[in-house]
């Protein structure tokens, strides 16, 4: 072979070498990334060719598909779109999946690995090919009064089943319907995210699970529990001056509204809990020290990092704590102190089941489109935050903020409710975020557990989120009977 011919027959080679080359990168090493690009049209009329699974509370969907006469072939469709927006998410043509809907995706395509046997039948039977369906953990009538209780107001509530993590509710606040992202008219589709994007805060934002805001007195838990753990009872006498001065501010820390929480200057940490003491917390937080506070925040799920439930949970912190004053002022809940909605209810949760934080979790099973279980939720414990002797003294604490201070407004006739009231600061003109973290059972039984957060209502969170908390709390246990 003369060179000229050679050097054609190596150019030729290469071109293909590199032809192939790129194929198999394509269609091996990006497969799962092109399959998953929104602009792919191929797969978007594959996936709406197949019937998704449904997303189920209490037997009934709260998102199926629905055959039309389209181009594509089945419509998402939401049955109660406000009640469930938090949860199921959207389906969207133009932007995605969200919620549920992204979190198990495999499974509601019928994608999912643990479905292969199926598809394999389908091909073999002709059978229509469709996704599987998920069974979520929520208690319709508890989601029902946790909305209804909001009322539209900016806000979230999270109810979690104490002994073993099972979300019973989760509602944020405002809501939006997802089937007007789900619908097959890309310019409706677009125009209906606009107007949600000019909401403040936007609607598609899960507030209970993707924001953090300052917990106020709600840290106070934290911090009694790392008292607690270090040797102090409810009765142990703490100082409780009209201000508090750390060693390294010249600014005072007052009470709530300047008020003197007892004439003596001191009381004991029950009574400062009940009424929610700034200065006995602010100065008992100096006492044990930044290390201590951080620890007992860190064994409830504080700064250990975000996890996911299968929806993902952003990480509450501490935050940074640079000397006394800064101390002094995230213990009371303030400074750099951050939580979400459904850290509130975690921080409850393990109090009322003994110290034993168990690991939330929102969907109890996965089923074919048969309806046969693919996989069940096993309850896991996360950690033990506080012993068994130190939750029961914390119990008696939250008892006594219900029955004798702040948080009397979640009272429940007939039943043992515990809680802890926050006001976080978070303008000059009173417009503060509100909170309500607590549980309710028959006596030495807690079966839910409840975080209410409002965010710049007009009041405290025992004027606005207790009562909130007292009719989520009161749904579930009318629908279960207190067992």
């Amino acid at each position: 072979m003369n060179a000229p011919l050679r050097k054609v027959a190596i150019s030729v080679l290469v071109l293909f070498t590199l032809l192939i080359l790129n194929a198999n990168y394509i269609q091996v090493v990006r497969s799962s990334e092109l399959r998953s690009d929104p602009s792919n049209t191929r797969i978007l009329a594959e996936e709406y060719d197949r019937e998704r699974g449904q997303i189920v509370v209490d037997g009934n969907p709260v998102a199926q598909s629905v055959a039309t006469d389209d181009t594509l072939t089945y419509l998402r469709q939401y049955p109660q779109p406000d009640l469930y927006s938090t949860v199921t998410g959207y389906y969207s043509l133009v932007y995605g999946n969200s919620g549920i809907e992204d979190a198990e995706d495999e499974i509601l395509s019928g994608s999912d690995d643990r479905l292969a046997f199926r598809r394999i039948a389908d091909l073999f039977t002709g059978r229509d090919p469709s996704g599987g369906n998920v069974e979520l953990t929520l208690d319709a009538a508890t989601q029902q009064a946790a909305f209804d209780a909001l009322g539209g107001v900016r806000g979230a509530v999270v109810a979690l089943d104490p002994e073993t993590g099972a979300v019973l509710a989760m509602v944020s606040s405002p809501t939006y319907d997802p089937g007007q992202l789900s619908s097959h008219d890309p310019a409706a589709i677009r125009a209906y995210s606009d107007s949600l994007s000019a909401m403040d805060p936007d609607p598609r934002v899960n507030t209970t699970v993707s924001e953090r805001y300052s917990p106020g007195s709600v840290f106070k838990l934290i911090v009694s529990a790392a008292a607690l753990e270090d040797g102090y009872t409810p009765d142990t006498v703490v100082p409780a001056p009209q201000y508090y001065t750390p060693s390294d501010s010249s600014r005072a820390i007052p009470n709530f509204g300047n008020e003197v929480c007892d004439p003596s200057g001191e009381q004991s940490l029950i009574q400062a809990l009940t009424i929610s003491c700034n200065t006995a917390f602010a100065g008992l937080g100096v006492e044990l020290g930044e290390d201590r506070v951080r620890e007992a925040a860190e064994a409830f799920g504080i700064d250990e990092g975000g996890f996911t439930m299968p929806l993902p949970v952003v990480e509450s912190t501490v935050g940074d704590v640079d000397g006394n004053a800064q101390l002094a002022n995230a213990s009371i809940g303030q400074q750099n102190v951050q939580i979400t909605p459904l850290q509130g209810a975690m921080i409850a949760a393990a109090i009322a089941n003994d110290g034993e934080l168990m690991t939330p979790y929102l969907v109890d099973q996965l089923q074919a489109p048969d309806l046969s279980v693919v996989d069940q939720t096993t309850p896991e414990v996360r950690s033990q935050p506080v012993s068994a002797d130190v939750a029961e003294q914390l119990q008696e604490m939250m008892v006594s903020v219900v029955e004798n201070g702040s948080g009397r407004r979640a009272q429940i006739d007939g039943y043992t409710v515990g809680g802890k009231t926050g006001t976080a600061q978070t303008t000059t003109d009173g417009d503060d975020n509100q909170w309500f973290v607590g549980f309710a059972g028959p006596d030495g039984d807690p079966q839910i557990a409840v975080a209410v957060f409002v965010e710049g209502g007009q009041g405290t969170g025992g004027d606005l989120s207790a009562p909130v908390a007292q009719q989520v709390m009161s749904a579930y246990l009318a629908a279960h009977g207190g067992n």
